[in-house]
């Protein structure tokens, strides 16, 4: 058991360690912990698309129906955003999602989504951790039973609808994506069959890539980044092209990158800055971003007279502070993102709608550039420096004894300690130091007026933070 850790996601791990039967025990401690809660609602099981995935999703099953409990069980691999939307929409006690996300294939995970469809926060996490124990199963004539179902056709509906609402409001006119061709890459992941089949029932024509099942993802990992998407950006921002525009999902499709003619792999924070501009169109709201994502969601939401909530890294916070502040829309840097109206975990799937909606409305490439133009220019970056994970807290405290006054000769007008070190200059640019909650590594940001001075601000956050590891 004391190879069970939940991180900021869940437990992930690689095969040699994630085994059945401490997936069996993940399972009892789950079952212990809604039972102490009072629940004895069903409760759902998701898996990725990955070789083993299935299997441990059964074991899961069994363990949680031999507590008493009736499971779902999709009929194929799904996105967790559809787990998740299952829950509310269904009324479930939660569910238990096997992913590994965007890792390589040698990894496997679990992750564990409470009643509400939100991400666990940790006091959930901890209880769940502090009941690990084998599997203690009733006898057979009480056990709940297990049913495979369709997930994913109530997702889409709901998906429609509430883009729908974003595009047309007041009219009732269903969702109309006709003109559009989008190319999908699914990344041989969970979005396959379901994102690209969401885009063209509203009507979008849509080109295919990598949509067929690779257990392997190709030989590499499902991280929709500009290195892995390079057969994508080729197909959309070829001059002869015909595609408009270009979607990718992870690895479980719970996040987004979008490809445009002119920009290629276009920034998460301009993919950000670009919904949200478009959702302030025809409704009104707060936004939530995290600590790593840009500014320029503050310059849009002032000039709608909005507020920006910032949360630490991590979508758990970003669904707690929707709640709270019943936030038009909340999202982060890498590529995770949902709606308000939605379930608060972030949606690869819906985003994809909201994507190709807003596209529609006006093309990414000039409604970025007229952002830009408005609020002015953003660039930002980020750099990965290895620490061991028992050095982190140690640098992190001796930074707060190393903080400069100025940083690219500007001056530190504020630090903000919500994760880790951000360094806010009285440029307007910012530098943020940040332990990572999946890797042995700290994070090093940057956002300035350019790439060049992305560049300098990142080289030296890490000339400051180097010596200290």
């Amino acid at each position: 058991m004391d190879q069970i850790s939940f991180g900021t996601d869940g437990w992930r791990a690689t095969l040699d360690t994630f085994t059945d039967e401490r997936v069996r025990i993940v399972g009892q401690a789950v079952a212990d912990h809604l039972d102490a809660a009072g629940h004895d609602e069903p409760v759902a099981v998701g898996y990725d698309a990955r070789e083993t995935s299935e299997g441990f999703a059964e074991s899961l099953a069994e363990v949680l129906a031999g507590n008493g409990f009736d499971v779902l069980l999709p009929e194929r691999d799904a996105p967790t955003p559809v787990i998740a939307y299952a829950i509310v929409d269904r009324g479930l006690a939660g569910a238990c999602m096997v992913t590994a996300s965007h890792n390589p294939p040698e990894y496997n995970g679990v992750k564990f989504i409470p009643h509400d469809g939100a991400p666990a926060l940790p006091d959930v996490t901890e209880d769940v951790v502090d009941r690990l124990a084998e599997p203690d199963l009733l006898p057979e004539a009480e056990r709940g039973e297990i049913e495979r179902v369709d997930l994913v056709s109530d997702h889409a509906d709901a998906a429609r609808d509430l883009v729908g609402r974003v595009a047309a409001p007041g009219t009732g006119d269903a969702l109309d994506l006709s003109g559009l061709t989008v190319a999908y890459d699914a990344m041989h992941g969970s979005g396959r069959g379901v994102t690209d089949a969401l885009l063209e029932s509203a009507g979008a024509e849509v080109v295919r890539l990598r949509c067929e099942r690779d257990v392997t993802f190709g030989g590499d990992s499902p991280e929709p980044s500009a290195e892995h998407l390079e057969a994508l950006a080729e197909r959309v921002t070829n001059p002869d092209s015909d595609v408009d525009l270009g979607i990718a999902n992870d690895g479980d499709a719970d996040r987004i990158a979008v490809v445009t003619p002119e920009r290629g792999v276009l920034d998460a924070n301009l993919f950000y800055a670009a919904c949200y501009d478009r959702l302030l169109e025809t409704d009104s709201g707060p936004a939530v971003r995290t600590v790593s994502t840009t500014f320029l969601v503050d310059r849009i939401a002032e000039a709608h007279g909005e507020d920006v909530y910032e949360t630490p890294v991590g979508f758990k916070w970003v669904a707690e502070a929707m709640g709270e502040h019943d936030a038009l829309f909340g999202g982060e840097e890498s590529g995770g993102f949902t709606l308000r109206g939605h379930v608060r975990e972030k949606d690869g799937v819906l985003m994809a709608l909201l994507a190709a909606a807003t596209h529609a409305a006006e093309p990414f490439d000039a409604r970025v550039d007229r952002l830009l133009n408005e609020h002015g220019r953003i660039a930002a970056g980020k750099v990965s420096l290895d620490c061991p994970d028992d050095r982190k807290e140690g640098v992190l405290d001796e930074l707060e004894d190393h903080i400069p006054e100025s940083v690219c000769g500007s001056p530190v007008a504020k630090v903000v300690t919500l994760d880790g070190f951000k360094l806010l200059l009285e440029s307007g640019s910012w530098l943020l130091v940040r332990p990572s909650g999946t890797e042995p590594k700290l994070r090093v940001y940057a956002e300035a007026d350019s790439e060049a001075a992305v560049d300098d601000l990142l080289a030296e956050g890490r000339e400051l933070v180097e010596p200290l590891i």
